[in-house]
């Protein structure tokens, strides 16, 4: 076993986020996701489970990783596209960087996707982390054209993304080899088609 790194405070750190979700995703490839529970996570990454309940509120939210972190990363990747993009153009951008993850990933992005899209058990928790996702545009999709992000034009844009992006994932999983950032792009391609926006939607330029 490695010898814990210290914090700056000087505390032992027991484990990290990588540690607990390598150690999960080899269990869940050996036993299934049901058949793993917490303890065996825990045992498996030398630590006790209230220390992975530090790092993770339930094992649901395992699959999804740093969750919270990555949103913020996709806020900022859609508060940095050049306001003089079209707004459906600007929102495809943005979900094809945001799901850019590198090949040596470990987890596999691809067993992660595998996971949190055809494991049963997860699908309810699911639901939750979309419509965070779907937010993340919807807020974007409003300060973009002076609405409310729970206004028509921004719930259809994040409704209308979030099925493009899973139909892609979705598509991707059957094809082994194939690229996500290629398939993403296609998809996204139709956003175009469903967001319409009226000038009286768009916020006044400063």
């Amino acid at each position: 076993m490695t010898k814990p790194t210290r914090t700056l405070a000087g505390r032992p750190e027991a484990t990290s986020h990588a540690a607990i979700e390598q150690a999960a995703f080899r269990l869940f490839a050996e036993r299934g996701f049901e058949g793993t529970t917490l303890d065996d996570i825990a045992e498996a990454v030398g630590v006790g489970r209230r220390t992975v309940f530090r790092y993770y509120a339930s094992k649901n939210d395992i699959p999804w990783g740093q969750f919270d972190r990555t949103l913020d990363g996709f806020r900022k990747i859609l508060d940095d596209m050049p306001e003089y993009l079209p707004l459906h153009v600007a929102v495809h951008r943005a979900v094809v960087a945001f799901n850019d993850f590198p090949e040596d990933a470990s987890p596999p992005h691809r067993e992660r996707m595998r996971l949190i899209l055809e494991t049963p058990a997860l699908q309810a928790h699911s639901v939750l982390r979309y419509a965070q996702w779907r937010a993340v545009i919807a807020e974007y999709v409003a300060r973009r054209t002076g609405l409310e992000p729970d206004d028509l034009l921004p719930s259809v844009v994040g409704q209308v993304s979030l099925a493009l992006a899973l139909t892609a994932y979705e598509q991707w999983l059957r094809r082994p080899g194939s690229s996500i950032s290629k398939i993403l792009d296609e998809a996204m391609g139709a956003l175009g088609q469903y967001v319409h926006v009226p000038d009286s939607a768009v916020a006044p330029t400063s």
